[in-house]
């Protein structure tokens, strides 16, 4: 088994479901003949940016990705498949080939433009990371957001990139008309745990302090603990959440880990790579809350799951209502009764 390249999530590129034609190196190889993949940026040519969507479990309509693929190469991210309809894969080259829409805020300001447009909420990358590393060089991101507050159309975003708080004087253009809010990806509080899931992501105390700083400015923040792995990550719901309200969060929301297509065998051989001991637990765990298997792509069910083993997470969650601070920290004494030494 190939440990993963430095600063990747993953060793293996698993073939394209759309593609016959696959290559993989033989098991006598050596190692240091399998050169560590360089990330490289390719211009994004698409000619619109404002993408519908009509998942009925999903709480927006309206997204624009700037980015296709993400190098924070976050093990989970259920993204990965996407770069498939691309003819890549949904392994290394997700992580390490990334395209770059970069007339993504003329693209956008034009469509804003239209009479038929009607305003409503835009998420910002609802597929990969709008802060990932690139955008400290392209500030794609920030010419899309100054386009939304010109218009003053409202918008919103998750992001696992304290880069976040560079943006801040756009943000509070936005706060003075109710039309932001900032969502961070918080999985972990384990340094540890976040560098192999989570390699080029920013740390979890640096998304906590960037919460914070945007809290003080006036920009409304939440959390998003997602995803929830059972067996891996979910006793730490409740820390989270506390730690997430100590650094100014007034919201918070969760998804259990869901493993569409390829991401399945990608996640698996990550287990076996970092944790062989948790690994048969970790699958269990999740075939419980999917009808018996790794993942369930029904509507209604994918962003929930279903079975008792989320009864820590679904309590938990009630911290999304009024004075959610107080809930996480009654949550933790409560997990901490239910699960003992754990």
């Amino acid at each position: 088994m190939s440990d993963a390249p430095r600063g990747r999530g993953t060793a293996l590129n698993p073939a394209n479901r759309f593609v016959e034609l696959a290559y993989e190196w033989e098991e006598s190889a050596d190692p240091s003949e399998k050169p560590a993949p360089k990330t490289k940026f390719f211009k994004d040519a698409t000619k619109s940016v404002l993408v519908k969507n009509d998942s009925p479990d999903i709480s927006f309509t309206w997204s624009v990705n700037p980015y296709r693929g993400c190098e924070h190469g976050c093990i989970y991210c259920y993204a990965r498949p996407y770069h498939e309809y691309l003819g890549l894969s949904s392994g290394l080259d997700f992580e390490s080939m990334i395209f770059v829409k970069e007339d993504a805020p003329e693209l956008l300001a034009a469509e804003l433009a239209k009479p038929s447009w009607v305003p409503d909420t835009i998420a910002l990358g609802g597929v990969t990371d709008c802060y990932q590393p690139v955008e400290r060089k392209t500030l794609l991101t920030r010419r899309v957001l100054q386009v939304l507050a010109d218009a003053r159309n409202p918008c919103g975003f998750v992001t696992k990139n304290a880069l976040a708080v560079r943006d801040v004087d756009v943000f509070q253009e936005l706060a003075r008309f109710s039309a932001i809010r900032v969502y961070f990806s918080l999985t972990t509080l384990d340094p540890e745990l976040a560098r192999r899931m989570e390699p080029r992501a920013s740390t979890p105390q640096n998304r906590l302090d960037a919460m914070r700083t945007l809290a003080k400015a006036g920009i409304p923040v939440g959390v998003m603990t997602a995803p929830m792995i059972l067996g891996l990550n979910d006793h730490e719901m409740p820390k989270l959440l506390e730690a997430a309200a100590d650094a100014g969060a007034v919201s918070a929301g969760y998804v259990p880990l869901r493993l569409p297509h390829q991401l399945g065998p990608l996640f698996t051989e990550w287990l076996e790579r970092n944790y062989p001991d948790r690994r048969a637990k970790v699958m269990n765990q999740i075939a419980s809350i999917r009808g018996g298997k790794a993942n369930d792509p029904r509507f209604g069910t994918r962003m929930t799951g279903r079975g008792s083993s989320l009864s820590t997470c679904r309590s938990c969650s009630n911290s999304r209502a009024s004075g959610w601070a107080s809930t996480a920290r009654g949550c933790r004494e409560w997990t901490r009764g239910r699960s003992g030494a754990r």
